[in-house]
């Protein structure tokens, strides 16, 4: 009957539409395996690709010092800038008749800041070597970067003897409570200078030599004077780093304290001593009776010298301020003249005694 011609051809439609869609489900299943597996090769590669750029990063990456080659260390250090200190003008005369140096400090200029308020306060030291037993000191200028000093020193030296001899001008930073930092220096060799004329010029300041003078330590005092009074208070504070003087690497140190007017010594006083130390601490007051029309004419010596009980007390080192001082210590006695009933402490470095 038709009906059941109808059944069979549909039944045979529906078989057919299955059989296809196996065919086409198989064939596409297929092509993704293939798709998959060429995505896993590409991520492979890439991977390599990651790695080898993990590389290149790694070569830019700064390396250690040890790691580079010696002579690109050379090539950078010739390289690296020259640090500038500033420069100096100066005048050098000598008087053939007299046999005497006179060494004229002018100026300094475009010095580095090495104060926090980006100044400093500058002073030029001047001596002989080898001798440099006698050194001079311009007075210090404070918070400038270019000083005008204008001082002249002279030096008796006899001319057959000044060839043999080293000019050193030496600019120093001032600092009341540390050690003075020295800015630059600049050496001129006697025998290489022309003393027919007067010579003035500038010149750049180079780095500083290391002194390899010996050590005697550090004191540090404060200083007060009342005027309407005529009172002169000496405070010793404290000492450091001072210079061995017992076997045992020690000192018994104690300072001795002067006043001085016109050479002659006028009143003396002295510390307590303190046992077994390099680093001692006073805090010891003395007070002189100076009147106010003396005070510029007087000085304080300060010496520090090593207890013996056996043989003679050996000075270790000396220190003196006044009218008449040099450098830092004027520095430390016109602070005092300026602050009327004020102590006004610092640190000063120990002098040989035979120089001071």
């Amino acid at each position: 009957p038709p009906w059941a011609l109808a059944t069979i051809l549909i039944v045979a439609g529906l078989l057919l539409l299955c059989c296809c869609f196996c065919v086409f489900k198989k064939c596409c299943g297929k092509k993704k395996k293939g798709k998959k597996g060429k995505d896993k090769v590409k991520a492979q590669i890439n991977m390599k690709e990651v790695k080898e750029l993990g590389k290149s990063y790694i070569d830019k990456v700064q390396p250690e010092v040890e790691d580079l080659d010696p002579s690109l260390l050379q090539e950078s250090e010739v390289e690296k800038p020259e640090e500038k200190l500033g420069k100096l003008q100066y005048s050098l005369d000598y008087d053939f008749q007299s046999t005497q140096l006179v060494v004229g400090i002018i100026q300094a200029a475009d010095l580095p800041a090495l104060d926090i308020g980006g100044t400093s306060d500058p002073y030029v030291k001047v001596f002989l070597l080898p001798e440099k037993k006698k050194k001079f000191e311009t007075k210090v200028h404070r918070k400038t970067l270019n000083p005008t000093f204008n001082e002249s020193f002279t030096f008796k030296v006899p001319y057959s003897e000044l060839g043999g001899k080293t000019l050193v001008m030496a600019v120093y930073d001032f600092d009341r409570f540390s050690k003075h930092d020295v800015i630059g220096e600049i050496r001129i060799p006697m025998n290489t200078v022309d003393l027919a004329h007067v010579i003035e010029e500038w010149r750049d300041l180079q780095s500083a030599e290391k002194e390899e003078h010996e050590k005697l330590g550090d004191i540090c005092f404060s200083l007060r004077y009342v005027p309407t009074a005529g009172k002169l208070t000496v405070i010793v504070l404290e000492a450091k780093n001072l210079k061995k003087m017992d076997v045992g690497g020690l000192s018994d140190p104690y300072v001795k304290i002067h006043l001085m007017q016109g050479g002659k010594r006028i009143k003396k006083k002295k510390t307590t001593i303190k046992k077994n130390t390099l680093n001692p601490y006073y805090n010891e007051s003395f007070s002189f009776e100076v009147p106010f029309e003396q005070i510029q004419k007087v000085q304080v010596v300060l010496t520090v010298l090593d207890y013996d009980k056996l043989g003679k007390n050996e000075a270790i080192g000396k220190i003196f301020v006044g009218c008449n001082a040099t450098g830092t210590e004027l520095r430390h006695w016109s602070d005092m003249l300026a602050n009327p009933r004020r102590p006004i402490a610092q640190w000063h470095t120990l002098q040989p005694e035979d120089e001071v």
